[in-house]
């Protein structure tokens, strides 16, 4: 088991990066979900922190603050010139807006306030069935041709049957094939969506599907949004989204072996939970969606965790006979 060290630096590791298709520059092991901040003054000191941990994949979307938070990250990146060395995710096309028609000019709009030319990865936030997904691809192609999407495309929360047909149509067609995806994974399994169209990766054909198409998924939610923090538990009912998204007899049953081996490690319940994202046999990158410095270098402590298959499989279902 790898030591925590004092200034983790998640860059490099015990623990491998994923390799993201398209993307040259470094790929740090986990990605800062940039969503909820007021103002730079609020951002810059987890933004910096992040940074001088050797972090470089940034997460926003357009729908994020009503576009607040990518005009904080722009000003961020033109403040300390740092756009070349940063990895930005965008998405756009979130509900009620799910048209391929609406893609170029929301990301007019976007990189207009992350103050750029292009973005590395974009996202369709949410799907439309009830639109052909040859336009998707179609939409997002023209984009990467225009140069304003330097990296891969895919959806957030999606599922493989129109991911698979994503593929299958850019295959047939010449497109560029959609190459990266973002649904809910985490130790805690999705009992109820936390929002409307949400989808989560997290079963074994997921698994299987990931390791055969070499897709990362950006994992959101990917500590399961504090139910492995104190602020769950059987007899905790405050946080009502808590309670209805991840409290189950099975959830709480993982929740008390990531107990027993963060006690056994001389670490935390969450860091166990980042621990088993970071090491699963296909590529997960988390997302993680710290509010402070200390919440910032108290996940980024979890990356040097190495967990073997036995230990992922007992958290995971008990397996076996304990550890």
């Amino acid at each position: 088991m790898a030591q925590q060290s004092a200034h983790p630096n998640i860059a490099n590791g015990p623990v491998r990066t994923p390799a993201v298709r398209g993307i040259e520059k470094p790929v740090s092991r986990v990605a800062l979900g940039f969503e909820a901040f007021e103002s730079l003054a609020d951002a810059a000191p987890i933004l910096d922190g992040f940074l001088a941990r050797g972090g470089t994949v940034l997460d926003t979307a357009h729908i994020y603050g009503e576009g607040r938070t990518e005009a904080i990250l722009g000003q961020w990146m033109a403040e300390r010139g740092v756009r070349s060395e940063v990895v930005v995710i965008g998405k756009g096309a979130h509900s009620p807006y799910t048209y391929p028609e609406v893609i170029s000019a929301q990301l007019d709009e976007s990189l207009a306030r992350l103050q750029t030319d292009h973005v590395d990865v974009y996202l369709m936030h949410r799907d439309n069935p009830a639109v052909p997904v040859g336009e998707f691809v179609d939409a997002m192609d023209a984009q990467v041709s225009a140069g304003r999407i330097r990296g891969p495309f895919g959806g957030s929360n999606w599922t493989r049957e129109r991911m698979d047909e994503a593929i299958a149509y850019a295959r047939a067609s010449g497109k560029r094939l959609p190459g990266v995806l973002s649904n809910n994974f985490s130790l805690a399994e999705m009992v109820d969506p936390v929002w409307p169209g949400c989808v989560s990766a997290r079963s074994p054909l997921w698994g299987r599907w990931l390791s055969e198409t070499g897709i990362v998924n950006l994992a959101w939610s990917s500590q399961a949004r504090g139910f492995f923090t104190d602020r769950a538990g059987r007899d905790r009912l405050e946080d009502a989204e808590l309670v209805r998204c991840w409290y189950s007899e099975a959830n709480f049953a993982r929740r008390e072996r990531a107990l027993a081996l963060a006690d056994r490690l001389g670490r935390s319940p969450i860091h166990i939970a980042l621990a088993y994202c970071l090491n699963q046999a296909f590529s997960v990158l988390p997302l993680i969606g710290p509010r402070s410095v200390a919440e910032l270098e108290d996940s980024l402590s979890a990356t040097d965790i190495v967990l073997t298959p036995q230990e992922i499989a007992w958290l995971d279902e008990g397996a076996g006979q304990g550890l």
